[in-house]
């Protein structure tokens, strides 16, 4: 049987076609094997919401992925396919998303009777804060963050509307900064609603002092601090939240099977693998670092 160069090249390219695919299904395969070892050593529900922010793009335009309505119906069939005695256990991994969304999660999470716990591997703002306070329990990474929750009209925070409104004579306000203002009013008094029952739901058991709560509450939703300002498992420890520093390494394998999409030149590179200590220099050789240098 004889082959030309338009055969081999053929062959080539349905080879070439196959292969994302073939790639795509393997590691979908060992992401659920990896999923189904955590649940058989959690005995829970594992459910996994992962939005890997620059992971797509069309003509050169990067598209952001947030928390979603689709994402919301995927994660309370989720739920409502959890027998009531099962634990949840929620790896997050987002930059927020929508309200409507967050807050259907949020309220099926709370009312799961078994308990349910956040993992955050490396940061969950915004609306996956709004999840984490729906939890029993947050285990993050020591590096890990969450993020306020204050409601943002467009691309302006409520609080900042507020403050204008408040600063200025009624008279030198136009109309639409006023309904603006009202809306601003509005949607505070809203979010914190919300949050207040999500800290205050006691099942199984109370997970945050009931003094704790309005402080809580005012430094996440009042603007006290910008939308993106990163909260450490040092500060929201401090101000009362249920937080367990310290993730199981099968949360790290797990993330590893989400991997950003490579596009170009990697920005970030390193030999994956654990190292032994190096030997300490001598005293002598050690370099004194200036009072003033970082």
């Amino acid at each position: 049987m004889n082959f030309n160069f338009f055969d081999f090249f053929w062959i080539f390219l349905v080879i070439s076609s196959l292969q994302p695919v073939i790639q795509r299904r393997r590691i979908e395969g060992r992401r659920i094997e990896a999923i189904r070892e955590f649940e058989k050593n959690r005995k829970s529900r594992v459910i996994l919401l992962i939005h890997r922010q620059e992971s797509l793009s069309l003509l050169g335009i990067p598209l952001s992925r947030y928390i979603s309505i689709e994402d919301s119906e995927q994660v309370l069939r989720a739920i409502r396919l959890t027998p009531a005695d099962t634990p949840i256990d929620l790896i997050l991994h987002t930059p927020g998303g929508l309200v409507l969304a967050t807050e259907q999660i949020a309220r099926a999470l709370i009312r799961h009777p078994s308990k349910v716990t956040v993992f955050v591997p490396h940061y969950a703002m915004s609306g996956g804060t709004m999840l984490a306070l729906a939890a029993d329990e947050i285990i993050m990474d020591a590096n890990a963050v969450l993020g306020p929750v204050d409601p943002q009209l467009g691309n302006m925070a409520a609080a900042s509307i507020l403050n204008v409104i408040q600063r200025k004579p009624i008279d030198k306000i136009d109309d639409q900064t006023l309904i603006m203002g009202d809306l601003a009013l509005k949607a505070i008094n809203q979010v914190q609603t919300f949050v207040r029952t999500l800290l205050k739901d006691d099942i199984p058991e109370p997970k945050i002092a009931p003094e704790k709560i309005e402080g809580i509450i005012d430094l996440l939703t009042t603007g006290k601090i910008t939308h993106d300002c990163p909260i450490s498992v040092e500060q929201a420890s401090q101000i009362g939240l249920p937080i367990t520093v310290g993730l199981p390494k099968e949360i790290y394998h797990l993330m590893e099977l989400y991997p950003q999409p490579s596009g170009g030149r990697p920005s970030v590179q390193y030999i994956p693998m654990p190292y032994r200590p190096y030997p300490s220099l001598p005293e002598t050789k050690r370099r004194p670092m200036p009072d003033n240098e970082s």
